[in-house]
């Protein structure tokens, strides 16, 4: 689709900060390190440019910003035209990515980790075509600055910017903080699903599956079970702290759906916690089954042990080149010495059932 160019406030006559872009994918990804920014209301909103930006005044509306948190000029309208203290830029530009939450006033910094599919040939952290994608929010009454690496994406703020360009979208800070948790949290829920399956796959494999595959896959989940609530611990906390902070913008119906999705979290992790317990007795089963393995071949070799070496014994006795040895001379000694063998291998067969070694 063919994209117009961005008002140029000199020759296009209307304030650039009331345009209104019709199409929503327009202003996406527009300019280098802004992925979208716009002024939130009823209806549809109104995306800017990094010109236009300065022009927002707090009467406009809300103002969302996204940006790339590790693009140059990103940086560069943190530390020179955002307002924001400088200890804060540097802050939502760091590299730090544990889930947390800090307070400076009646603003905010989040840093929140989200799930973004990714082709499963392609390296990630979390693996099995999983990325968690961490998440840097400034929030006040009147704007939201949110970041993001450049090589990843985020479902979640997709489907809010979407909301937000169809009219059904928040249209305050609250809201929006409400909406970026929730999202991030309801990504979640397929993901545990698959790691549901996968437990109950390997239940019900578990005794006819190769051990070094079987072993290989149950090392993967457990792994990734444990790296998810790595990091959702913190995420937990950092929300649940939230809910005892009193910035002016967070409305009290705001609190609860943040409790809400606080006891999200919360079944998340337990059902993690499941997860993880029910790969843990898999992996004892698997260990049981594999020493009942090796313990059988053992009583297995033994007894063929047991049943060769009488026979074997005769055999060597009988074959020393020393005179005298019984039967030398008897024609059918041979026979009577490979019948007294069988005889004997038989009578040790029915020793080893009677005491349950075969």
């Amino acid at each position: 689709m063919h994209r117009a160019d961005p008002p140029d406030p000199k020759t296009d006559g209307p304030d650039p900060i009331e345009a209104v872009l019709v199409d929503e994918n327009d202003g996406y990804g527009y300019e280098p390190g802004l992925r979208f920014a716009a002024i939130l209301g009823r209806g549809r909103s109104r995306c800017l440019t990094w010109g236009q930006l300065d022009r927002w005044k707090p009467e406009d509306g809300l103002l969302w910003l996204h940006l790339e948190r590790d693009h140059p000029m990103a940086k560069h309208w943190l530390r020179t035209n955002s307002g924001i203290d400088p200890v804060l830029v540097e802050s939502l530009i760091d590299d730090e990515s544990r889930p947390r939450i800090d307070v400076f006033g009646d603003a905010l910094v989040l840093v929140l980790r989200g799930i973004s599919r990714v082709p499963k040939d392609r390296n990630s952290d979390f693996g099995h075509g999983v990325d968690l994608v961490p998440v840097h929010v400034w929030i006040d009454g009147q704007r939201v600055i949110s970041l993001r690496d450049a090589t990843h994406s985020l479902k979640a703020l997709r489907d809010l910017r979407n909301a937000a360009f169809a009219g059904t979208g928040p249209t305050r800070s609250g809201e929006l903080l409400v909406g970026i948790a929730g999202k991030i949290v309801h990504d979640l829920e397929p993901v545990l699903d698959e790691m549901d399956d996968e437990v109950d796959e390997l239940e019900e494999t578990l005794l006819d599956a190769p051990s070094a595959r079987f072993r290989r896959a149950l090392a993967e989940l457990r792994r990734r079970a444990i790296h998810l609530r790595r990091y959702l611990t913190p995420q937990r906390d950092a929300l649940l702290r939230l809910q005892h902070e009193e910035p002016t913008w967070l409305l009290a119906r705001d609190r609860i759906y943040l409790r809400e999705i606080l006891d999200t979290v919360q079944r998340y992790i337990e059902h993690l916690d499941a997860i993880r317990d029910r790969a843990t007795i898999v992996h004892e089963d698997l260990n049981a089954l594999i020493t009942e393995r090796v313990a059988r071949t053992s009583n297995r070799l033994a007894a063929l042990a047991a049943i060769l070496l009488p026979p074997s014994l005769v055999a060597a006795l009988f074959g020393m080149n020393l005179g005298g040895i019984p039967g030398e001379r008897a024609p059918f000694g041979f026979i009577f010495a490979c019948a007294g063998i069988v005889l004997l291998t038989l009578v040790i067969l029915v020793v080893l059932r009677r005491a349950k070694w075969l």
